[in-house]
């Protein structure tokens, strides 16, 4: 597979591109994205779906563009999709063939299910759940997905969308009755064997509506990928979006003005979707199409699905600024150790293991950027760069383990009150800090160890010169009651 490969989604409200730069076999990160709103779409809604002129006019503009970027970048693999509009328009095949003998770039129309199947791709390699509905809101349709442990169990796509209801309903100031019964009747044809407590919300659509709950909680991080929320509390939210006559009330409700024209419908669709699956939770999703895309190359060989254990950020991360792996391994190594053989003092919940793990494995990053102050540099790294397979909960307990492991006390949650919400209780914070300090001074300053536990006393033995380690480990806030001896065997 090409080392920088290029995903191009023409959708009927937006046209994007994205560029993923490989890092290992698996691992990849995001080089560079950008969006135009090309609205293929426009005014063919109304004129039997017939592509306009004007709109191919700019779609061949954009499209141009975006080559130039990719090939600037470069991208060795060019893959380009087009959705709902071009899918249903008389005239997609003069526009593709348009493309390609002007553009020199092909252009793959998909079904309403690729959609979906990519969408439901995405969303199950990337986010931090194995089940849920996923729910793609595009200007000329919607796709749904059904992801069960892991694996995609239903696809459906649904002739309704942002752009569509904007130009059937909104535009001639129909009632929104008009426009509800109309989903409504579009909601028959979704399996009645769809059905989850969660939704992954895809598309600009949703992660404005995301964004503007966000801000309204005074939420402590911008990452729209992986927020979660109980859309029970929105309910009201929605409908007043859909219900808006005017750009001020839209204003009033924290919608940016760039989603003024289709925001409405979106909410609507949103809305009753939310309704009839009787969601319990919505987890945004920052992926989608394009991804899915990018992601069914990568792993076309083994069913479409990392594998088990793989997450290809932290690889991606290891990849590009871990410049010592081995200790890192030793450190991770250690840490899992001691969590296991304290674990009738600490009595922490084995979920808290992946996240030592992750923290011991990517502990030392911080000093690619600058050795001084590296844990704060490793801090933002990880809250920043852990995107993908992690609960927004998981990205700041790591991020806050490295930051303050090996030192004096941790501090307490409620200093830290704008994450307080995302953080567990100061006894996991305490004593997870307090086993990556101890696994990180042994694998630095003695290379290899055993571990037992005596008397409340970690006994650390080694056939080593302990005095470094001495020295290491003196500065580290212990749990109350916990203590180390070191037993040096001397040869």
């Amino acid at each position: 597979m090409a080392k920088v490969t290029a995903i191009i989604d023409i959708g009927s409200n937006s046209a994007r591109i994205a560029i993923f730069r490989r890092t290992s076999r698996y691992g990849f990160y995001l080089v560079e994205e950008h969006k135009s709103r090309m609205r293929i779409s426009e005014n063919s809604y109304h004129n039997g779906g017939v592509l306009q002129q004007a709109a191919i006019e700019r779609a061949l503009s954009t499209l141009r563009g975006f080559l130039k970027i990719a090939q600037e970048l470069g991208a060795r693999k060019i893959l380009c999709v087009a959705t709902s509009a071009v899918r249903d328009a008389p005239n997609r095949s003069e526009f593709v063939s348009l493309v390609r003998s002007c553009l020199g770039l092909s252009v793959k129309v998909i079904s309403g299910e690729k959609e979906a199947f990519y969408g439901a791709v995405a969303a199950s390699n990337l986010l931090p759940y194995p089940d849920g509905i996923t729910i793609d809101i595009g200007g000329g349709s919607c796709e749904c997905a059904h992801i069960v442990g892991g694996k995609i169990e239903t696809l459906t796509s649904l002739n309704i969308g942002t752009i569509r209801l904007k130009e059937l309903f909104f535009d001639k100031n129909a009632p929104v009755s008009e426009a509800i019964a109309f989903v409504k009747d579009a909601l028959k044809n979704l399996p009645d064997s769809m059905q989850s407590v969660r939704v992954f919300g895809i598309g600009g659509t949703i992660r404005a509506i995301s964004k503007t709950i966000m801000e309204s909680q005074d939420y402590p991080l911008t990452t729209l990928h992986a927020f979660e929320y109980n859309p029970q509390q929105y309910k009201q939210f929605y409908e007043k979006i859909y219900s808006a006559t005017t750009t001020q009330q839209l204003e009033e409700l924290g919608i940016a003005e760039e989603r003024f024209d289709n925001i409405r419908g979106g909410a609507l669709i949103f809305s009753l979707l939310l309704e009839h699956f009787q969601t319990q939770q919505v987890v945004t999703s920052g992926v989608g199409v394009r991804e899915g895309v990018f992601l069914s190359d990568l792993l076309r060989t083994c069913n479409f699905t990392f594998p088990r254990g793989f997450n290809p950020s932290l690889r991606s991360l290891i990849d590009r600024f871990s410049i010592q792996d081995s200790r890192s391994k030793l450190t991770a190594s250690y840490a899992l150790r001691l969590f296991d053989l304290l674990q009738p003092l600490h009595r922490l919940d084995a979920q808290y293991k992946p996240h030592l793990k992750t923290s011991a494995r990517l502990v030392y990053i911080g000093a690619a950027l600058n050795f001084y102050q590296s844990h704060k540099h490793s801090s933002y790294f990880l809250a920043n760069g852990l995107n993908y397979g992690y609960t927004h909960r998981d990205r700041i307990l790591i991020a806050f383990l490295v930051e303050f492991y090996g030192g004096k006390k941790p501090p307490s949650v409620e200093r830290h009150n704008a994450l307080a919400s995302l953080l567990p209780d100061y006894h996991c914070v305490e004593w997870l800090c307090a086993l990556l300090g101890i696994a990180d001074a042994v694998a630095v300053n003695v290379h290899s160890a055993t571990f037992e536990l005596e008397n409340n006393t970690i006994q650390i033995i080694t056939s080593h010169d302990t005095y470094l380690l001495r020295e290491a480990l003196a500065p580290i806030s212990l749990p109350e009651g916990l203590a180390i001896h070191i037993q040096w065997l001397e040869a």
